[in-house]
């Protein structure tokens, strides 16, 4: 008979694989009883509930983390396509005029609440002028957004995108959903398909 000595090194009876999943594979038994508890249907509505709640919690968080990534799998379908990838990175690359209107209003309100006509007067003509202002940078924005996309989305629709623009360059940067991907004067990729 052929003894092994305590010397010679035992062969592993299953090679490790890099990257292995470093787990037995489960028995046919097991396979389907796990199969049949994913197939299971829940029988009351207090477990049907409770089924909605937990894919509802997936959903709302790979959407949630979609909206800081930009990852286009799980966002709204408001926010999917290259065309409205394009018109996010265009906005957000743009310094707006929004940006200011926060500040400008809380100086219009304290000068308004002065006292003094001349203040008063003064705050009006701050908050009418941040008005004005934003009406005509959202208004160029329109000009250049229909301009860049003619030429880099020919024949595609862009129905709703002068709004889906605008709406976006009306919230202040950090607050913008999907999070901005670009930074200010950042140059735009030619192609975003």
């Amino acid at each position: 008979m052929f003894r092994r000595t305590s010397s010679e090194p035992e062969s592993p009876t299953t090679p490790e694989k890099a990257g292995g999943k470093g787990r037995p594979t489960p028995s046919r038994k097991e396979a389907e009883a796990a199969a049949r508890a994913r197939a299971k249907v829940p029988r009351t509505r207090k477990e049907q509930m409770a089924a909605q709640r937990s894919s509802r919690g997936d959903t709302s968080r790979r959407m949630r983390e979609a909206m800081k990534t930009g990852d286009e799998r799980y966002l709204p379908s408001r926010d999917r396509g290259p065309v409205r990838r394009f018109i996010r990175d265009f906005v957000d690359s743009r310094f707006s005029f929004i940006e200011l209107m926060v500040p400008l209003l809380v100086v219009s309100m304290v000068l308004g609440y002065s006292g003094s006509r001349g203040m008063i007067q003064l705050g009006n003509t701050v908050l009418f002028t941040t008005i004005l202002v934003i009406i005509v940078d959202i208004f160029m924005l329109r000009m250049r957004l229909r301009r860049e996309l003619a030429r880099r989305f020919p024949g595609e629709s862009t129905k709703g995108a002068t709004l889906y623009a605008a709406m976006r360059s009306l919230q202040m940067k950090f607050l913008r959903l999907p999070k901005a991907q670009v930074k200010i004067g950042q140059k735009l990729p030619e192609t975003y398909r």
